[in-house]
């Protein structure tokens, strides 16, 4: 998720979950689904002195996943350079303390939003500064000698506009005339990455190519359309882009050559997803790629501020929220193909008891189809009249948790006994 309030005219469309005709045609060949099948807990040798990756399905894995947490606002900060953008919108800044205690109230992934554009010393080679990429692997390394799944992204990489991607830009934007330049810098960025997290770590790594990649500066940023021409230039663009950020992963080899990927249609929109204008890349490992969408949904509860009359979670919001799953479980799921819920939430609007209805249902349903949910955080815990986009559970500092029993109920709805759940004072 951005810092920031979606329009109301993109959030009028976004609530309409596939209303409409949903077609597409585009110039990219469709996914070649593989025959071959895998068993579970099989494991592959690999050129790692350490670890070696299972094979298990993308579906089994996106059931592991389980539940998650979002360390959102924090490695994805960009109003600053250098390591201290960690610290420039208000969250502290990580600990070992802070990943132990996400580990103990239950969460079995972390998802680490990471931005790289403002860590870039070399803007001819796109080349990651070392001492971020550093920091960015010492959080990474925390979670996983705690047995957690990581899902490692770029997140705020997306220009604003088109016309900002230019040479040394290091942003990407996913129509034509940014393409090229976008390209090397994906590719550039994910060579890097890639090779900095290899060997060491096993299946509980996994990546996540781009963050909600979206149509800025158009009408379509927010909110898909699979009858305009301006959609379907993005959606075959998002293609080919991630398509360069997997050739770039698997190019580094060793345990890179089957790690899972996680792959978001435009926006990481469950509407776009469901067209026939995505696609997944092509792949040489099988099995391998999950589809990442997001869901604040439904959204006049869960974003809008407290000033929105929509404070409750009823009947008809479950059967809307059911509905969505169904077709993502039918299009995916059933088919063997995992999908993840990379970001949800329900802002706070002095309705707790609500929420706690909505984080039952909402994580509890998805999972029943399969589908694991991660939680969004950002910090932000009280109500705002302003804003909303007030989605802060964890008291990082503390280790304390502002709404334990929205957590708790999430969690027992996906089959895990809660651990340490301090309520904050």
């Amino acid at each position: 998720m951005n810092k920031r309030q979606r329009t109301l005219a993109a959030a009028a469309v976004f609530i309409i979950f596939g209303a409409g005709v949903i077609s597409c045609v585009h110039n990219t060949d469709d996914e070649e689904e593989s025959n071959e099948q895998t068993t579970v807990g099989e494991e592959i040798q690999v050129n790692s002195t350490n670890n070696t990756v299972k094979v298990t399905s993308s579906t089994e894995l996106a059931k592991e996943i389980a539940i998650g947490f979002n360390l959102g606002n924090t490695l994805d900060a960009t109003s600053s350079s250098g390591v201290n953008s960690e610290t420039s919108w208000g969250q502290p800044r990580t600990t070992k303390e802070m990943i132990d205690g996400i580990k103990s109230a239950g969460f079995k992934t972390i998802r680490l939003p990471v931005s790289w554009h403002n860590h870039i010393d070399d803007t001819s080679s796109y080349t990651i500064n070392a001492e971020w990429l550093s920091r960015v692997k010492e959080v990474v390394d925390w979670a996983y000698q705690d047995g957690l799944y990581i899902i490692l992204n770029t997140h705020h990489d997306n220009a604003g506009k088109a016309s900002e991607v230019v040479s040394g830009s290091a942003l990407y934007h996913p129509t034509s005339a940014a393409y090229s330049e976008s390209s090397k810098f994906l590719k550039s960025v994910w060579t890097q990455i890639a090779s900095a997290f290899n060997n060491e770590y096993d299946e509980h790594l996994i990546f996540e190519v781009l963050n909600e990649p979206r149509l800025t500066g158009t009408n379509f940023e927010w909110w898909f359309d699979a009858n305009s021409s301006v959609c379907k230039e993005g959606a075959n663009v998002l293609k080919s882009l991630e398509q360069d950020c997997l050739d770039a992963i698997r190019a580094t080899g060793g345990n890179n050559a089957s790690r899972y990927v996680l792959i978001p249609a435009l926006s990481a929109n469950p509407d776009a997803a469901l067209s026939d204008c995505f696609a997944l890349p092509s792949d040489s490992a099988d099995d391998r790629l999950i589809v990442s969408v997001h869901s604040y949904r439904p959204y006049t509860f869960a974003m809008y501020d407290a000033n929105n009359i929509d404070t409750t979670f009823d009947s008809a919001d479950e059967a809307a929220l059911k509905s969505d799953f169904e077709k993502l479980y039918n299009k995916f799921t059933k088919n063997g193909r995992g999908v993840v819920i990379g970001e949800t939430s329900a802002t706070n609007k002095g309705n707790l008891e609500e929420r706690v209805k909505w984080a039952k249902y909402f994580f509890g349903t998805a999972y029943e189809f399969g589908m694991p949910s991660i939680i969004w955080d950002n910090g932000a815990y009280a109500v705002s009249t302003t804003s909303g986009e007030q989605h802060g559970y964890y008291n990082r500092s503390a280790q304390t948790w502002y709404f334990p029993t929205m957590i708790e109920a999430a969690m027992s709805a996906v089959g895990i006994t809660s651990g340490k759940l301090t309520a904050s004072n």
